[in-house]
């Protein structure tokens, strides 16, 4: 019986013995972005866009990337926008902001091997990508429902609750967490380090104390059971010994979710959301929740400033007249340094999400 998340290969798209076909050059293309070190992640997103375009060409009668014009690459957005899921749900704009990305790179590089006179996507306008907030954000106390699901008895729930303290501790991605190796951890120094994360950029983060001590329980109590000779040294392990992929991580992290029955959805990346606007709320510098997060610029960190709204909310209760039930004095105005530091917490950017339910499975 297939495992969860498992997606049938389908058959090669295309004619592999056309030198001028789709299939031929998109393999070139994906080579030249693996020469340049582009993540095997991003690789194997950019084939799942390139051939569901190439399939829906084909279906057309169009076998060649030369053969595409603007008016068809504008007819393949128009299809994009109206698509739907198997749950009937359309494509987010985020997904296909980014297969039509996909698509202006992939002619690029035809151009820049003068495989084609013209780029027909040059002139595509890109649909706006709005800036969301977190899905699903979990209070502290929910959290800790969550983490409680796991039967620490038993092998597999201890593993669990260790991936879920790191998950709550670090707010590192799953792809990152599915990384670790046990000599990632520094548990007497307190940090972890992250090899290759989003970027192909490595950083060390803090690691919590309590994280900390669940980890050594289950490098002591649970992985050697788990693991398989020879041992590679992969930190968290699957039943058989294996490394965890990111899909297997979201199916148990968004199991142990609705185990606790808190009215909420969401899987790893809820736990990243949580992390992030826990910290700001407890009063940390929104740059150092970034260098946490391993976020390039501040604009995807900000998007954190607008769930805490902690900030707001005392000076609203101070000010406003009618914040509470009972009359009362008027408050003392906010001080210019408060005035600041709402300032900063309320500045609108986005947020990075490797959970989307419309992307291609990995």
């Amino acid at each position: 019986m297939p495992r969860r998340g498992y997606r049938k290969p389908k058959k090669p798209f295309g004619n592999p013995n056309d030198p001028d076909g789709f299939l031929v050059w998109s393999k070139r293309y994906l080579e030249a972005l693996k020469v340049r070190n582009y993540s095997e992640r991003t690789v194997e997103s950019r084939y799942f866009y390139l051939e569901h375009f190439a399939r829906w060409c084909a279906d057309r009668g169009v076998e060649q990337p030369r053969q595409v014009t603007h008016a068809i690459a504008e007819r393949y957005q128009r299809h994009l926008f109206h698509k739907r899921q198997k749950n009937g749900r359309p494509l987010s704009f985020q997904t296909q902001h980014a297969q039509l990305i996909a698509l202006r790179s992939f002619f690029r590089y035809l151009m820049r091997q003068h495989a084609i006179a013209n780029n027909p996507t040059s002139e595509l306008e890109l649909p706006r990508v709005g800036q969301r907030l977190p899905r699903t954000v979990l209070t502290l106390s929910e959290a800790e429902q969550v983490l409680l699901v796991a039967d620490t008895g038993d092998v597999l729930g201890l593993r669990d609750r260790a991936m879920l303290e790191t998950f709550l501790s670090t707010g590192m991605r799953r792809s990152e967490l599915g990384g670790l190796s046990v000599y990632d951890v520094d548990a007497e120094r307190g940090t972890v380090l992250i090899r290759e994360g989003k970027g192909r950029k490595d950083r060390v983060v803090p690691l919590g104390e309590r994280a900390a001590v669940w980890i050594d329980r289950y490098l002591e109590g649970a992985r050697p059971k788990l693991v398989v000779p020879p041992d590679q040294g992969v930190l968290f392990l699957t039943q058989a010994g294996e490394r965890f992929t990111a899909n297997a991580l979201t199916h148990l992290v968004r199991d142990y979710v609705a185990a606790a029955e808190l009215g909420k959805r969401g899987a790893c990346h809820m736990f990243r959301h949580t992390m992030a606007t826990l910290m700001l709320e407890g009063g940390a510098d929104v740059r150092f929740i970034q260098a946490m997060l391993g976020h390039e610029g501040l604009e995807a960190t900000h998007i954190y400033t607008r769930v805490s709204v902690r900030a707001l909310r005392q000076v609203h209760a101070a000010t406003h007249p009618t914040a509470r039930l009972e009359a009362r004095e008027p408050a003392e105005p906010p001080t210019a340094k408060d005035v600041g530091a709402l300032h900063v917490r309320v500045r609108d950017d986005g947020d990075d999400d490797d959970d989307d339910d419309d992307a291609p499975s990995q």
